[in-house]
């Protein structure tokens, strides 16, 4: 049994592993290559009051305001005091941020009130990735397995169900199954602390920001487990991915209007101070929902970033990756507008956690996406995600290591994974077909915009959708694409049942039946599944 079994290789994951390895023997899992995360993917930067014009007051009521009265206060005031000190401990790692004129470079983005977004060109999370990579090979108690993907927690409920024994409370994991994608092959790993640093779920959408790994794995396999899930219907969709038919989840990053990118309508019209007056700069929910709502106005296929503000050699060196991504599509960023449109982008609800990154199964940790710790609210703020993930892997590591030396470690026999009669298919359209028909229902029926018979219709699809998956699953030997749908469906369900139960528009929540705030909302909305 190992101390520390990290499934995912993002800043949540890598940044747990570095501080746990200090204490035992670290085994971080991931599905695909080490460097394939949705942290590699991000453009923006990391939120920190690191100028003296900033302060710490201010990014707290800037969280505060972006959360629409579902923050958790201590979580903020956690997050953003702490944010200096996590950006230091960056950069003593070989994190190279940006820098202009020997100061770091700091941006601004929609719903910040100063300039405090750090950023490495607009590859921040790339830049991340690999200076942690490059940190985590230096360690000698960190192992790295790629090609590995978590089929299910194992936990002493779970155990017991087997057995025909009753639950304990509260319940404790015990380790995983990890499936090897290239084998084929099922193994139990079993683990006194399991940290999942899984990401989003991006995939259940149709349209989405998120790479092809987003399904949401880690927040299934701990529903499964019985953790408390909480605030599923927050969903933020970035107002501005690239619409271009090849263009495949490219993001266009919200710096660009920060630094004064106006959006057009196709005929030139500046629309957004139509719908708050902060226009540009207003929280991606606002924008996200403006968008939308011009797009089936006008029935236009999408609206305009319009960068022309700004001379192209200031494009090339502010926004390197973007610049050139749009010069290889035919987009010259310094004479035109860039076709954007909005897609799903990051998960503000998740596993449960307290402040330490606990969830409601004993020594399980939920960190970055896959978490819900009660920052982000019902909107998240911009930049304020790999911040998040920084600092509560630094506090769910000091309580794991912690629990090494209170507990000792379980006397627990966890069998090996058994297949049944499971044979190989020869049917995996069967998979992209379900894969597809999750992912269009759910933009369609529980979108950027949300009606309560649209909800009922997606609630009838999972449930059939689920149906066809648990027999398919069964039946037939596992494979990634497998495990991946099977997380999604249940991500949609959780998605949809959260959202039914919210009657009012919130923050990233917008129903037409249900267009204003209700007093009563001011709460979390919470799934467990029960035995």
């Amino acid at each position: 049994m190992i101390e520390f079994l990290v499934l995912g290789t993002g800043v949540a994951g890598l940044s747990f592993a570095l501080k746990a390895a200090r204490h035992g023997r670290v085994r971080v899992i991931t599905k695909t290559t080490r460097d394939e995360s949705n942290t590699n993917y991000a453009q923006g930067g990391i939120a920190a009051v690191w100028s003296p014009d900033d302060s710490a007051e201010d990014h707290v009521r800037d969280t505060l305001v972006a959360g629409a009265g579902l923050c958790r206060a201590e979580a903020v005031e956690q997050t953003v005091r702490e944010a200096p000190a996590a950006v230091r401990e960056l950069i003593r790692l070989g994190v190279a941020f940006s820098q202009s004129g020997g100061e770091y470079s700091l941006h601004r983005e929609g719903g910040h009130s100063a300039r405090r977004i750090l950023h490495a060109d607009d590859l921040t999370g790339a830049e991340l990735v690999r200076a942690l990579l490059a940190a985590a090979a230096a360690e000698p108690n960190i192992e790295l397995v790629e090609h590995q993907i978590a089929v299910d927690l194992v936990t002493e409920n779970s155990l017991a169900r087997r057995r025909g024994r009753s639950p304990v409370e509260p319940d404790r994991v015990l380790g995983a199954y990890l499936l090897d994608v290239r084998t084929g092959v099922v193994r139990v790993e079993k683990a006194r602390i399991v940290a999942l640093c899984t990401g989003g779920a991006g995939k259940v959408y149709l349209y989405t920001s998120n790479p092809d790994i987003a399904s949401g794995d880690g927040i299934a396999m701990a529903w499964r487990a019985g953790a408390r899930i909480a605030n599923m219907e927050f969903v933020q969709f970035h107002p501005t991915i690239l619409f271009h038919p090849h263009a495949k989840s490219f993001l266009i990053s919200e710096a660009l209007r920060g630094e004064g990118g106006i959006l057009r309508l196709k005929n030139g019209e500046a629309f957004m101070r139509r719908y708050d007056p902060r226009a540009e700069l207003a929280s991606r929910d606002i924008v996200a929902r403006a968008i939308d709502a011009e797009l089936k106005r006008r029935g236009d296929d999408s609206v305009f970033l319009d960068m022309t503000h700004l001379q192209r050699a200031d494009l090339q060196a502010r926004f390197p990756n973007i610049y050139h991504r749009c010069h290889e599509l035919g987009i010259d960023m310094a004479t035109q507008p860039i076709p954007v449109v909005p897609a799903a982008h990051y998960f503000c609800g998740g596993v449960q956690t307290d402040l330490e990154g606990e969830s409601s199964v004993h020594n399980l940790f939920a960190i970055g996406e896959c978490a819900s710790t009660g920052l982000h609210g019902a909107n998240r703020l911009a930049s304020n995600s790999l911040l998040e993930a920084v600092v509560f892997a630094d506090h769910a590591a000091r309580l794991a290591v912690a629990r090494l030396q209170d507990e000792p470690p379980p006397d627990v026999d966890v069998p090996e994974w058994d297949p049944g009669r499971a044979v190989d298919s020869d049917e995996q359209v069967v998979i992209t077909q379900t894969w597809d028909e999750v992912r269009r229902f759910m933009w369609n029926y529980v979108g950027v915009v949300r009606t309560t018979r649209r909800l009922l219709r997606a609630r009838a699809r999972v449930a059939l959708v689920k149906d066809e998956i648990h027999d398919y699953y069964w039946d037939f030997r596992l494979t990634a694409p497998l495990v991946e749908l099977r997380n999604l469906a249940t991500v949609a369900e959780l998605v949809v049942e959260s959202a039914l139960r919210r009657r009012e528009s919130r923050g990233l929540h917008h129903s037409l039946d249900y267009p204003d705030l209700d007093p009563r909302g001011v709460r979390d909305t919470v799934l467990q599944r029960r035995w």
